[in-house]
């Protein structure tokens, strides 16, 4: 008998209690596709008639959406390729929590429309009592926009010619502003701006003066800025773009910038990202006097920008639930890491425990290094190790592969040692 006639029908292998079950995660259409790809394989020949309902559920994923947890062992605590700052448990519960429907937009007391968002805005305001007012977008570069929007289309915009940054993927600054219909009036050079530089270019036609935190780079030698108590003299409203979320000073990062100590100063208002140093999901900060953020909030375009149900439950839960990963991350221990590499490399054949150097990553703190220990493995291991289930990522230096342990929990310790047995 021709064993194509073998091939079992497609809705017997569908009864397959394994893909049954499969069709609640994944659904029928997903099931069945897989089911038609093992029913081909058969009929050329390359499996058993009697193995498509194994092969079927061997081809399926383990969930419906395509993207993939990593294990981040690059050194780089808020890696972008690898979704910047991963949530923490509060945060993740409160998105489960939401997914579902909620009080978004309802006061459950008086069973009226409510505020969107009031709860994590609420939060957020109580992170920075210096802020008169706060509002969420969907991201940091969207809260820039919004605020160009509202102050400055059709006007002029000061920024010194020194922070005229490319914040990542090509995109630069002056593009993105410029986008808005305002007009941007360079001052200074790219080393040294004075206060006199922007006071010279003032007039009826200036929406704000902008000062921005080159946070992706350093410059260092002859250089001079104003700092934003100094701006704050001139006849003009001072936005402040923080960039990587800090919003309280932090003696970890001396060096970069916060949101409450540039209120403090006299910033009329200042955007910051959810997603780097605050250790949240996505966002975009927009912070200062109540009544720009009111105007900048009731704009067309804010509801264009706005964040939905679950960016708003993480982020309240960043807020007010423990410290998040990013916190964690930056404050490990260099003995810890220390001990748990060479363990890891103990029970490695060949591996090395090795000190090493992890960076901040996500446009924040360049130039800042923190002391790391990793496990040191041969490069042809990165591949596969990537390739892994889960993947897991290190970065390549001098021929060596090393998995830097800074950003990887005590927790998966374990998984990263079976990930590398499965590759040698």
């Amino acid at each position: 008998m021709d064993p194509r006639r073998r091939v079992p029908r497609t809705d017997v292998v569908l009864a397959d209690a394994r893909l049954v079950a499969a069709e609640d995660i994944l659904g029928r259409a997903q099931v069945k596709a897989a089911v038609n790809a093992a029913q081909e394989r058969a009929r050329r020949g390359e499996i058993a008639p009697e193995e498509v309902a194994d092969a079927a559920v061997q081809a399926l994923p383990a969930r419906a959406a395509s993207l993939r947890p990593v294990i981040n062992a690059t050194g780089v605590v808020l890696h972008t390729n690898l979704g910047r700052a991963p949530l923490s448990s509060a945060a993740i519960e409160a998105v489960v929590a939401a997914a579902g429907h909620t009080d978004i937009e309802l006061d459950l007391d008086t069973g009226r429309r409510a505020r969107r968002g009031r709860a994590a805005l609420d939060a957020l305001q109580q992170a920075v009592p210096a802020a008169g007012a706060v509002h969420v977008v969907n991201n940091g570069a969207a809260a820039l926009v919004l605020a160009a929007t509202v102050l400055a289309a059709g006007r002029q915009i000061v920024v010194s010619r020194g922070e005229l940054v490319e914040i990542g993927d090509g995109f630069r600054l002056p593009d993105l502003l410029t986008s808005t219909g305002a007009r941007l009036r360079e001052v200074g050079t790219t080393n040294r701006t004075t206060l006199a530089d922007y006071a010279a270019v003032l007039g009826p036609d200036t929406g704000f003066v902008l000062k921005v935190h080159p946070s992706n780079f350093v410059v260092r030698g002859f250089t001079a800025a104003p700092d934003v108590a100094e701006l704050a003299t001139l006849d003009a409203p001072v936005v402040v773009d923080t960039g990587s979320g800090l919003l309280a000073p932090d003696p970890l990062l001396p060096d970069e910038p916060d949101a409450a100590s540039a209120l403090r100063a006299g910033a009329a208002l200042v955007t910051a990202s959810g997603d780097k140093l605050l250790g949240g999901p996505q966002a975009g900060l927009l912070l200062g006097r109540a009544d720009l953020v009111e105007r900048l909030r009731r704009h067309p375009l804010a509801r264009a920008l706005r964040v939905d149900k679950l960016t708003l439950a993480a982020f309240e839960a960043t807020l007010r639930g423990p410290q998040p990963p990013t916190w964690v991350a930056l404050r490990a221990d260099p003995a810890d890491l220390r001990v748990r590499a060479e363990k890891l490399a103990d029970q490695l054949p060949g591996a090395e425990a090795t000190p090493s150097v992890s960076v901040v990553g996500g446009g924040g703190a360049p130039g800042v290094e923190l002391a790391s220990w990793a496990v040191a493995l041969p490069e042809r291991l990165a591949e596969p190790l990537r390739r892994g289930e889960p993947p897991v990522l290190g970065r390549v230096e001098r021929g060596r592969l090393l998995l830097d342990l800074r950003c990887v929990p005590s927790t998966l310790d374990d998984v990263v040692l079976e990930a590398v047995r499965s590759c040698t």
